[in-house]
């Protein structure tokens, strides 16, 4: 299982205290609360009919009207957990059996008016070719569906906004050697070469590490607005294996354009 970098900010005693996690853009701390709970940001009010999955446990649950669910779900392993609502940025985290066993309240925040949801499904790239040691390889969901993932997008052509950043919601699999460094991988004798992104087919960005909410801004110079882009998203190769191409089996979720 890869490392969150999870950083425990505060934590609060009293006689029977019943703690939870706070969750807020990928930042965990500690806190008070009876049940788990969805806030808006902003407003932190709670917000109801907010849809939580679990895919890999093809879980599905809504918050009610006091923004509260409960993860009835068995997570024998860490698994991603999706939260989708209308009028918000989508938003997923990895959690382990510890969400089931005390609450959570996430923080999301409302959509702007140019942001864009490239898409909020799961998605395996690879070859079906991987190491019981690789990166994650227990949290995957589903086959592979090929080395890389293309997708059209269109920004309005009268966006004035001055910084466009795409958001990888959730993303596992990953073994290049900056990952085998960090301890995200039980691989000894070889490393992939990490995933690139591309906008209208020019690479923009390599993704080094697994984790949840990673940022890569778009240059500005490369954005078509009124017309469509293209994002794409390759996975890496084996880079032991010379014989034949090895892709990095890897698996990622909610893909979006936010806007600053």
């Amino acid at each position: 299982m890869y490392k969150l970098f999870i950083i425990f900010l505060s934590a609060i005693f009293l006689s029977e205290p019943v703690f939870c996690a706070v969750f807020e853009g990928g930042v965990e701390k500690t806190g008070m609360g009876t049940s788990s709970i969805i806030l808006d940001s902003q407003t932190n009010q709670p917000v109801e009919n907010v849809k939580i999955t679990l895919p890999k446990e093809n879980y599905t649950t809504f918050t009610d009207e006091n923004g509260a669910f409960n993860l009835s779900a068995k997570l024998n392993s860490p698994s991603i957990l999706s939260i989708e609502k209308e009028g918000y940025r989508p938003y997923s985290i990895t959690v382990d059996k510890t969400a089931t066993e005390k609450p959570m309240v996430v923080s999301i925040e409302k959509s702007a008016a140019d942001d864009i949801v490239i898409t909020s499904g799961w998605y395996h790239l690879g070859d079906d070719s991987f190491s019981p040691n690789s990166a994650n390889c227990s949290e995957f969901h589903g086959k592979a569906s090929g080395s890389f993932y293309s997708q059209n997008f269109k920004i309005s052509a009268g966006s004035a906004a001055s910084k466009y950043i795409l958001i990888i919601g959730s993303i596992i699999g990953i073994d290049s050697l900056m990952a085998q460094k960090m301890g995200q991988n039980r691989v000894k004798t070889s490393y992939a070469s990490p995933p690139e992104i591309f906008l209208n087919g020019i690479k923009i960005a390599s993704i080094e590490l697994n984790g949840d909410s990673q940022r890569f801004e778009l240059p500005k110079n490369l954005v078509r607005k009124g017309m469509d882009n293209e994002i794409t998203i390759k996975t890496g190769r084996n880079m032991a294996q010379t014989a034949h191409i090895d892709y990095d089996d890897i698996e990622f979720m909610n893909l979006s354009i936010i806007t600053e």
